[in-house]
């Protein structure tokens, strides 16, 4: 089967746009420590498909009418979010980065045409190989001395769609800000505006943000001994990007009935506490997350280790005073428990691993910061030999299917970096019917039995 490939047509800079620009001719945020717990963490590369009519989806038309709007558009966004353009800078004597703007900085464009074929399985839930994403997302440009915060790709399937990829550093922003992001972008887009509603104009104020033990350091010197890194690059190792071509990827959706049938499963496996009630917290992210888990434990197969189970948790509501919703940089921690491979294996699996996420859960509620995970090197478990790891990207909450830039609604969302370590991508579904969408990133023969187990496990609800 022939690689799919992309044409780069054009390589430019977009900066904000002056007419829209705040009075700052330059922009610094300090890093905190949410910031500097992501600091070495990989890019995030993720991938937004649209399918268009054909006459909108010529090279002509689509040339002449739609990039120019995404063009003027992404401007003003970049206007409202100054950091987005800038660079991940260490000043000279800074004890930490910071993110810094300067006049003329933007991000980088490219933009791109495909003639694949299987544009349609790409829009699809079906398996296709991962390596039939990588044309379509940029790298960021990291070196010694600065990074670059945000990459992006527009590519036409001619007589199709197009697609908008996405590389982002991690220490910048996290997935909250980067959805965010491109659903403001998408409304200046399409309702022909230079002004954002309140629930997607950034906060910069980063007073909020309290460190008074000292976890900004902290973590930055996690992350140096981890490499055996005593400089301050921003290079990522490229033995953390690799990826095998026997790697292919699908999405697995859980309808509203199926997330109901779940529960109603918990329940009736689950044993009472001590008080002879069942006090589990039995959310849709808990019994979806908990059922994935389960069965990408018995796709893995037989063999002595041990499973780690890690997801993100958004801080912004839970501290104390609580940060805005729209405060802008990384405000997520890593909550993860891990347990043997056996409990999942046997006929209570799906029971164990509900009080498993559920347990991580309520230590969220009994304060954000106590329970969460405070070391970096969790990040990469999986080089540990006898692990496996099932990390969760994304959230059902994040509303990445909002992105509409007028010309048609979203098809597809992908986190092409998933496939690195095989992390869990979770979506709210596209249909927007309640349902969450799962993407995966496994071998063939992993994935074909994952699939088994998925839908043969779902039909049994019935």
């Amino acid at each position: 089967m022939a690689m799919t490939t992309a044409t780069i047509h054009e390589i430019t800079r977009v900066t904000p746009s002056p007419d829209s620009l705040n009075s700052a001719n330059e922009f610094t945020l300090p890093l905190t420590f949410f910031d500097t717990y992501w600091f070495k963490f990989p890019p995030v590369q993720s991938l937004y498909l649209y399918q268009l009519n054909d006459s909108h989806s010529t090279p002509s038309y689509f040339n002449s009418e739609i990039l120019p709007r995404l063009k003027q558009s992404l401007s003003l966004a970049l206007s409202h979010y100054l950091p987005v353009a800038g660079y991940l800078k260490w000043p000279p004597g800074a004890a930490k980065p910071v993110v810094s703007y300067t006049p003329n900085d933007g991000v980088t464009l490219t933009v791109a045409e495909s003639n694949v074929a299987n544009f349609d399985t790409l829009i699809s839930y079906e398996m296709h190989r991962a390596k039939d994403l990588h044309p379509f997302t940029p790298q960021l440009v990291l070196s010694d001395d600065k990074a670059e915060i945000l990459a992006l790709q527009i590519t036409l399937f001619p007589r199709q769609g197009f697609s908008i990829g996405t590389a982002a550093h991690h220490s910048a922003f996290d997935g909250r800000i980067a959805s965010m992001f491109m659903r403001s972008w998408a409304y200046l887009c399409k309702h022909g505006t230079n002004k954002l509603p309140p629930e997607l104009t950034p906060s910069f104020d980063r007073s909020v943000i309290k460190d008074p033990s000292g976890l900004v350091l902290l973590f930055l010197n996690q992350w140096r001994a981890v490499f055996d890194d005593n400089t301050i690059s921003f290079k990522i190792p490229a033995s953390l990007q690799a990826v095998s071509d026997a790697v292919v990827r699908a999405t697995f959706e859980f309808s509203s009935r199926d997330i109901k049938g779940l529960k109603e499963k918990a329940l009736s496996e689950l044993e009472p506490d001590g008080s002879g009630k069942q006090q589990r917290h039995l959310s849709s992210f808990v019994v979806t997350l908990a059922y994935t888990a389960t069965c990408l434990v018995k796709a893995k197969g037989d063999g002595d280790r041990d499973v780690v189970i890690d997801f993100g948790v958004d801080c912004r509501g839970r501290l104390d005073p609580p940060a805005p919703p729209t405060y802008f940089g990384n405000c997520v921690v890593n909550y993860s428990s891990s347990a043997d491979v056996r409990n999942f294996v046997g006929e209570d699996g799906f029971a164990f691993a509900i009080d498993m996420v559920s347990g991580l859960v309520e230590k969220v509620k009994k304060g954000v910061l106590e329970g969460a995970v405070m070391n970096v090197s969790n990040f990469y478990a999986p080089k540990l030999p006898g692990t496996q790891l099932i990390m969760v990207a994304g959230s059902p909450k994040l509303n990445v299917y909002d992105a509409d830039f007028g010309e048609s609604k979203i098809k597809k969302v992908e986190i092409v970096s998933i496939e690195r370590d095989e992390a869990v991508f979770m979506a709210e579904s596209r249909d927007g019917n309640g349902g969450v969408e799962v993407g995966l990133a496994l071998e063939k023969h992993e994935m074909d039995k994952f699939a088994a187990l998925f839908y043969g496990g779902l039909r049994s609800l019935d």
